[in-house]
């Protein structure tokens, strides 16, 4: 990500994402009819996406190409359908194509927007013994209540700096057995980051953290190049938490309004349910006099 970030890569990050699409629609699953010959190209080819949105050959290429970058609405919905986007990836086509066509790009926020406010730090305190976060852009953990950190359990035994949601999930000896859907939220967390990407390609704090995944971990490497911009806002998830057992807690994930991309996460479970009672313990666990701040 770090050398694509300096040098341009391949291309736009629109063409690359188109490319990376692309490539994962099959001829069957688009309907193209398959004409005799060995296929070198994984997936649809130029010209055969380019028929199905309904644009020329040369257009597309050029749009793939990063020579045109000012698609009109029309052209960007219907390389959605051809393409077969979901309602995430189909938005993020959308922002990446404004992206394109700004003439100036703006200021990366950098390492900016680690600043809570004291509202929210007490929301966190008050959410007790519900686990609680913020996370900035990058997914830092900025801000969290007890057992919102010791949810993730061994990331407190981290220096504060290091505290950051997919470099836990990557690197941490303890994320692959506490989740029992650890596939799903190294997906999830990739997603976050490459739809990041796509809108601020020279964020310095977040070529700095895609380059050290890319350099520790292949699993991220792998998923990084499929150019997923999935990712998960509510519902539920299972720990096999060391300290207090399996636990089911639902979430909800809400952007912060007003701030460089905060997000405030909360674990919820109804009151009196062998879940709820984990979460007391979770909570309890602390020897600290309740921080609000990791």
């Amino acid at each position: 990500m770090a050398r694509e970030q300096r040098n341009g890569g391949d291309g736009s990050e629109l063409g690359r994402f188109l490319r990376a699409h692309r490539t994962r629609v099959t001829p069957e699953e688009a309907g193209v009819p398959i004409g005799p010959g060995l296929r070198r190209t994984p997936g649809l080819r130029r010209e055969e996406l380019a028929t199905l949105a309904g644009v020329s050959i040369d257009y597309y290429t050029r749009l793939e190409r990063g020579k045109e970058t000012n698609p009109s609405p029309s052209v960007i919905d219907a390389l959605a359908r051809a393409l077969r986007l979901d309602k995430a990836e189909h938005a993020h086509l959308r922002d990446l194509v404004a992206c394109a066509a700004r003439s100036t790009v703006a200021e990366s926020p950098g390492g900016a927007g680690h600043s809570v406010r004291s509202g929210v730090q007490l929301l966190l305190e008050n959410l007790r013994p519900c686990p609680a976060y913020v996370v900035s852009r990058t997914m830092d953990i900025i801000a969290c209540n007890p057992s919102g950190l010791r949810l993730f359990a061994g990331m407190g035994d981290w220096p504060e700096s290091q505290r950051n949601v997919v470099r836990y999930v990557f690197l941490h000896p303890q994320a692959q057995t506490l989740f029992s859907d650890w596939d799903e939220q190294i997906r999830a967390c990739v997603g976050r980051l490459r739809a990041l990407a796509g809108v601020e390609p020279d964020a310095p704090d977040l070529a700095e953290l895609v380059g050290e995944l890319h350099s520790k971990s292949e699993e991220f490497t792998d998923l990084w190049e499929r150019y997923d911009v999935r990712w998960h806002t509510h519902g539920s998830k299972t720990f096999h938490h060391p300290e207090v057992g399996d636990i089911t807690p639902g979430y909800q994930s809400m952007q912060i309004e007003g701030t460089p991309g905060q997000r405030f996460i909360a674990y919820f479970a109804e009151p009196g349910t062998p879940d709820h009672d984990r979460l007391v313990l979770l909570d309890m666990a602390v020897a600290e006099k309740s921080p609000t701040r990791p």
